[in-house]
């Protein structure tokens, strides 16, 4: 437990270190993806509470202003090992449907601070991360059995307590969305200055540090629990939560009913965000702890009494295309939707990751990642991105005989209409974790996302 108490500590002290930084919008404040144009999250599911755009509701003739917004996601996805692996040659295909239903019952019913969110999965996939071999999984989609999924995926109330500043959230919900979320938008004043989804790359860890895999619940595996904001200002937040941790007792919570029989998981996690440099160039920090509780089980006369670890993050934009004026933090009110449009002036942005924990029954013990994605450098086509990154696990050996696992993934996003995407992606695992004498896998996947 002392980890997690000194990893809540540290992160308090740096958040309140932070930068200045005017031009930064609440991190927890609602993005607006009505008027979608944008590069998007390899998972989106994975990624924010509100999936999709809300142009279901709007189609079958709900009002954008009424409180009520109905959307969702498709995710679908065709993958071959070319090489190596624990299966050469093998092919897979994954898709994953999100349906989404949200209620503000401030517009509804007056209810201040309020607001209802309902999300509904289903998952039909294969065993592509196994066929490569892969312990971190090349292919974020993709988690653990079953493979065919119909579950109630998140249903939350939100309640604002002090408005811009304090909220709290209760019921089934997706922690990975608050907590160790890299990809987490930045929202500026100024929406020429945002940084969209830091990364399009589809392979696990840019979703769960692969120290939290078996602990944090998430994609697809979500859990009842709590979930408290604490945005004292625009620069910093303090999240902390508790829930069912039954996944670490190898129940699949986000298909069960919560159990609440001394498996908890707990977190927190403190960060910062500041404006840099003569171009203004948005970045985040953030660094949480957490502390699993109950009697873990890992392979035979393997056991624990709870597990802990920390970690942290960051991302920065390194440069910008924009053209500014003499005041260039200032929100523009006066702008047009294309120049306010984040996609609107290319741009590069960097992210690291760091993770480590010291659990007997987890997978994985040490992480380390980062990457690099670049927005908009097509002529033509402001809302494609192209990015790469590179993950290195150090596994638990307790479970695994090859040490460590270390995987590459590029790709290219391509906006094809408003909110469909389509992406090429290549990954290369030389050294495969699931045993210890699998060749290099080189595989590819080629994935289509529509918001709706």
């Amino acid at each position: 437990m002392n980890i997690f108490l000194r990893g809540v500590v540290v992160g308090l002290l740096l958040s309140i270190s932070a930068a200045h930084a005017d031009g930064l919008t609440n991190p927890f404040s609602p993005v607006d993806y009505t008027d979608f144009s944008q590069a998007v999250s390899g998972n989106p599911a994975a990624t924010t509470f509100n999936a999709g755009t809300g142009w279901l509701g709007r189609a079958l003739g709900i009002p954008a202003d009424s409180g009520v917004t109905f959307g969702g996601m498709l995710l679908a996805d065709t993958n071959n090992v070319f090489s190596g692996g624990a299966q050469p040659g093998a092919w897979s295909s994954n898709s994953s449907l999100v349906l989404s239903l949200k209620l503000d019952a401030q517009k509804l019913w007056g209810w201040r601070g309020a607001s209802f969110g309902v999300q509904y999965l289903q998952f039909y996939g294969q065993n592509t991360n196994g066929e490569a071999g892969s312990v971190q999984g090349y292919n974020g989609i993709v988690g653990t059995l079953p493979f065919q999924r119909n579950e109630l995926y998140q249903a939350w109330y939100l309640q604002e307590i002090i408005p811009d500043t304090l909220q709290i959230r209760l019921g089934k919900t997706t922690p990975t969305l608050d907590f160790n979320n890299v990809l987490r938008p930045l929202t500026l004043k100024d929406s020429a200055e945002n940084i969209p989804s830091v990364s399009g790359l589809l392979y696990t860890p840019v979703f769960v540090n692969p120290t939290l895999l078996g602990a944090l619940p998430g994609y697809y595996n979500s859990a009842v629990g709590a979930t408290v904001n604490f945005t004292p200002n625009k620069e910093m937040y303090l999240n902390v939560g508790v829930y069912d941790g039954n996944i670490a007792n190898g129940v699949q919570t986000g298909m069960a009913a919560p159990s609440f029989n001394g498996y908890y998981f707990n977190i927190a996690e403190a960060g910062t965000n500041w404006l840099i440099g003569e171009g203004r160039h948005p970045g985040q920090f953030a660094i949480g702890a957490w502390y699993q509780s109950g009697l873990l089980t890992g392979p035979p006369n393997v056991q624990q009494n709870g597990t802990s670890g920390l970690y942290f993050f960051g991302t920065q934009r390194v440069w910008s295309g924009a053209k500014y004026g003499a005041n260039p933090g200032a929100a523009s009110s006066d702008q047009s939707s294309a120049d306010a449009s984040p996609g609107g002036h290319p741009s590069v942005s960097v992210f690291y990751q760091y993770g480590i924990n010291n659990a007997d029954t987890l997978p994985v013990n040490q992480y380390v990642g980062g990457g690099v994605t670049a927005f908009g450098l097509v002529d033509g086509r402001p809302n494609d991105s192209i990015g790469a990154g590179v993950a290195l696990s150090w596994l638990n050996p307790k479970i695994f005989q090859r040490p460590t696992e270390l995987m590459f993934q590029a790709y290219y996003q391509a906006q094809v209409a408003n909110a469909v995407f389509l992406q090429p992606t290549l990954s290369y695992i030389p050294t495969p974790g699931a045993a210890p004498n699998l060749a290099g896998a080189w595989a590819g996947t080629l994935r289509l996302t529509v918001l709706f």
